[in-house]
């Protein structure tokens, strides 16, 4: 039985573990909200409106699935307030497939390019370096030919923390230390990539928010250095975000997708937080799929986010 298949049957086990807290606060919530009723009415919808609103799914999420479990209580006529969490479960996991513009592909799947060159995005704080190296250690496992660069050049911690990742995942890292010019190192990391015969680069970028402009001024030099050497370059650019500052990931989102072409999400530390619902609304709200969620600390805690494996794993893990 290969790694994978062996990952497979704790991945249920872990996700359900990861989201303890989400799911104690969100079915409590939603307890109260339907004590004492017997059937869904407008007193109900509007309880479920807060619950949703409080668990950090969003304004704008919750009121398309309240608008759907509207559509189906007139539809069916009559609904039990104890049929709620079943109903709600099913509607949410319906909204995020409506949504679901694009299936992030397993680690062992064959690449369209080689190297296959991934930028990794994001605010200092929210487990970026963290990620590349559990990426990286998952496409080594997979067979994959990994090199990391450290583009992140104006913290020394950034550079010496990926270094300590790379030697824990075991693959090989492109460094030239604090205040090196970040695109030289993208640059220098995608050339040694293509030489060694690499399949995957994974670059890693500097954690600054300070304005729109300058941010797409610097990404865009470290893309158009990249693109110089590898045709398409970079093939992804995934932004990632700490789940448990819930609606602050959310405007950190929207920041970062209105100055650079996001093509990917990864929501971290997921296991410490009661913001859960934060991937409902950013997945549904985005057109940017959400590809990782992070459920733990181990190395092999970063997981491919499958909508309605979350789902059910935030109510119970109940099967639908």
């Amino acid at each position: 039985m290969s790694f994978f298949e062996k990952l497979g049957f704790k991945r249920e086990e872990k996700l359900k573990e990861g989201l303890e807290k989400s799911r104690e606060g969100l079915l409590g919530k939603l307890s109260k909200a339907v004590m004492g009723k017997d059937t869904i009415d407008d007193e109900v919808l509007d309880e479920l409106e807060e619950v949703l609103i409080t668990s950090d799914v969003g304004v704008k999420t919750t009121l398309e699935i309240i608008k759907r479990i509207e559509a189906r209580v007139s539809r069916d006529k009559y609904v039990s307030a104890s049929q709620l969490q079943n109903m709600l479960r099913e509607e949410i996991i319906a909204l995020l497939r409506d949504n679901d513009t694009d299936k992030p592909a397993e680690f062992d799947a064959i690449l369209a390019n080689k190297p296959h060159v991934v930028m990794i995005v994001g605010v200092n704080g929210v487990g970026k370096t963290t990620t590349i190296g559990k990426l990286g250690n998952l496409y080594k496992l997979a067979g994959k030919n990994v090199l990391l660069g450290a583009a992140d050049t104006f913290r020394a911690a950034a550079v010496q923390q990926l270094r300590i990742w790379s030697e824990r995942a075991g693959v090989p890292i492109i460094q030239q230390g604090q205040g090196a010019d970040p695109a030289a190192v993208a640059y220098d990391t995608v050339a040694a990539a293509k030489s060694r015969g690499a399949d995957v680069v994974l670059i890693d970028t500097a954690g600054r928010l300070h304005n729109k402009l300058a941010l797409m001024d610097e990404l865009t030099k470290i893309k158009r250095v990249m693109g110089k050497i590898v045709e398409g370059a970079p093939h992804e650019v995934l932004l990632v975000l700490d789940a448990s500052t819930g609606q602050n990931a959310m405007q950190q989102a929207k920041a970062f997708t209105s100055a650079v072409e996001i093509t990917g999400l990864a929501l971290t530390k997921l296991d410490g937080t009661a913001k859960g619902g934060i991937v409902i609304g950013i997945s549904n709200e985005l057109q940017v799929p959400v590809k990782y969620i992070g459920v733990g600390e181990k190395i092999e805690d970063l997981q491919i986010f499958d909508r309605a494996g979350f789902v059910n794993a935030l109510f119970e893990g109940k099967k639908g």
